[in-house]
């Protein structure tokens, strides 16, 4: 009380003690650190993902290959195109075009390479696809040439 008999007002200062600032950062920095750790989980998946991914598109060149090897490699000249589609489909492949001429045959094959793709859900199967011109020409001594080329977009029909 003061000294007229009124009720004095006392400001008082409170300063937290350590424990309230250990509750109050504790939450924060374990969301801190498990954002970071998410992250960098991601980061690695996304990572693993497209090194599979590659690794399939990898794949559907050497069964390019293999394709136009299989197919020079026919008795009596090129074959149909209903052998020419078995082909592409032993390999993986789709015919999309067929043109043959005397002395050559060109196709546009459509390859798939499987790979795995992981999330924090699960993994899924997933399929890489890439298309391919192949031109066989027979030479002066009637031994096939091959030429498999990579295209940028697919005319898929």
């Amino acid at each position: 009380m003061s000294n007229d008999g009124t009720v004095a007002r006392q400001s008082r200062v409170t300063v937290p003690s350590p424990g309230c600032f250990a509750v109050i950062m504790v939450p924060i920095v374990a969301v801190l650190i498990a954002a970071s750790v998410l992250t960098v989980m991601h980061h690695r998946q996304e990572s693993a993902n497209e090194r599979n991914k590659a690794e399939a598109l990898d794949r559907t060149a050497a069964l390019a290959h293999s394709y136009a090897r299989d197919v020079a490699a026919a008795p009596n000249g090129y074959r149909g195109q209903e052998a020419v589609r078995s082909i592409a489909e032993r390999h993986d492949g789709r015919l999309l075009s067929y043109a043959r001429s005397e002395d050559s045959l060109t196709t546009t094959v459509r390859f798939f390479g499987e790979y795995e793709d992981t999330s924090m859900f699960g993994v899924s199967h997933s399929r890489a696809y890439h298309c391919y011109s192949i031109v066989l020409r027979k030479r002066a001594e009637g031994v096939p040439q091959t030429r498999t080329s990579p295209l940028e977009k697919c005319d898929v029909t």
